[in-house]
């Protein structure tokens, strides 16, 4: 659940930062009736003017926001619902009139592409349709009173949109600055790597049927704060569904899922003194090389060594159903741990399951099991031999020293900085083609 005080980027919350109830609470309507044009509708001025002592607002409230797109799906059209109660005082009666108006501001919202400045989410258009108004009475009035309300309805009715346009419209376009500033300084909010960090930024927004979506740019900073890599737009994107707060999704592509990898896992060696560490599969290594070379497994000693070098970090590979970890390893295994030439050398392509998951506000990734899919045999001081009569002992010595190692360096995981900035601090995963989708709890 999200705390009900918890900061988030919506419009309405903007438009209560700017006070926009108090300015629905200030329409002018009495002067605004007073200062009607001449004519016809002068005279109705004059005749109802002498029997209003005062007329306001007495409570405003902003409902619900509807956002749909353009018949060209190139822009947003806002619909935001205006519910208000307002009262005037006449001396044919001692208790107030109290009328109840709904009406609604429309406000359309268009990316705005300007050569020399970045492309933006602005207000091109706000109005308030005179078709949207609706105003009934509250009360049951007298005979005297009622042709009185009905006068001071029809001075209301086209005078409230337009005081609306005036007075709000100028406050949504505000809020709206302010949202869409307050939007992108959270979701380009860095997140932390040990080393390092990724960094982010806006490449360009884009409305996507009913949805805000922005295109992010990644690039990847070193413990020095120096850029090691960019991700010119595919990064991934997040997308906002309404500009309510309602939950966002983000799109995170699979070269920056291997970025953070290998910022976490760069290329690195492992030396085991076997029959020490693992004296049983040390003792499985020896019967399996017995099986093809009864000499070269007799060399083998208590300080047999083995030497496991990952020559890149590990990939994720994302498809719509599964996400699998491929791994390019060599593994070196010497005779006694003062040996300087190993008795073999084997290339190996190994894969894992890759595992997503939270744990707290932290993302974490872990691999789990590993398969020797491929073994190649790169050299050997022995004989040599076919490398596939190894595949069991090496698949259990990699996943007993390997596995371990790399997920004990994942285990910290990454803050979701980005999804906790904008107020979901519990999200889900799932995978789409090339992509990691991550979306928030529903609360």
């Amino acid at each position: 659940m999200i705390p009900r005080d918890h900061p988030r980027p919506g419009l309405t919350q903007e438009l209560e930062k700017h006070n926009a109830t108090v300015i629905l609470q200030q329409l002018p309507l009495l002067s605004t009736m007073q200062n009607q044009p001449a004519g016809l509708l002068g005279s109705l001025v004059n005749s109802v003017m002498s029997y209003i002592v005062w007329l306001k607002v007495t409570s405003a409230n902003i409902r619900q926001l509807q956002v749909y797109p353009s018949e060209d799906y190139q822009e947003l059209m806002v619909t935001i619902p205006l519910d208000m109660v307002a009262g005037f005082n006449t001396p044919l009666i001692k208790t107030i009139v109290q009328m109840h108006m709904e009406t609604e501001a429309q406000a359309v919202i268009q990316v705005q592409a300007s050569k020399g400045t970045p492309t933006r989410l602005i207000v091109s258009d706000c109005s308030s349709s005179h078709r949207s108004l609706r105003i009934s009475l509250l009360n049951k009035l007298s005979f005297l009173v009622n042709p009185l309300a009905k006068k001071v309805t029809d001075l209301l009715m086209p005078a409230l949109p337009d005081m609306v346009r005036e007075e709000l419209c100028p406050v949504i376009e505000a809020a709206f600055d302010d949202m869409y500033a307050d939007l992108l300084r959270l979701v380009t909010a860095p997140v932390a790597l040990n080393p390092g960090s990724l960094q982010f930024d806006l490449l360009s927004p884009a409305i996507d049927g009913d949805v805000i979506q922005f295109n992010l740019v990644a690039s990847l900073v070193n413990s020095e704060g120096k850029v090691s890599k960019w991700f010119n737009g595919s990064a991934g994107f997040l997308t906002v569904p309404t500009l309510d707060s309602i939950p966002v999704r983000l799109i995170v592509k699979y070269d920056l899922v291997n970025a953070a990898v290998a910022s976490l896992l760069p290329p690195e060696e492992f030396l085991v003194l076997l029959d020490y560490v693992l004296p049983k599969l040390a003792r499985q290594l020896k019967s399996s090389i017995s099986a093809f070379n009864a000499k070269a497994a007799s060399q083998l000693e208590a300080t047999q060594m083995v030497k496991i070098r990952t020559q890149k970090s590990p990939e994720i590979l994302l498809s719509q159903d599964e996400a699998r970890v491929a791994q390019v390893i060599q593994l070196e295994v010497f005779a006694t741990e003062k040996a300087h030439h190993p008795l073999f050398t084997l290339g190996i392509e190994a894969f894992s399951e890759a595992l997503f998951y939270n744990s707290g506000d932290r993302f974490v990734l872990s691999f789990k099991g590993i398969s020797s899919d491929r073994i190649h045999l790169m050299n050997s001081g022995i004989q040599l031999f076919n490398p596939e009569l190894l595949k069991d002992v090496v698949t259990d010595i990699l996943a007993a020293v390997l596995l371990p190692t790399q997920n004990g360096k994942l285990r910290p995981g990454l803050t979701m900085s980005m999804m906790k900035a904008l107020g979901f601090p519990e999200v889900v995963w799932s995978l789409t083609k090339n992509a990691l989708v991550v979306t928030p709890v529903s609360w």
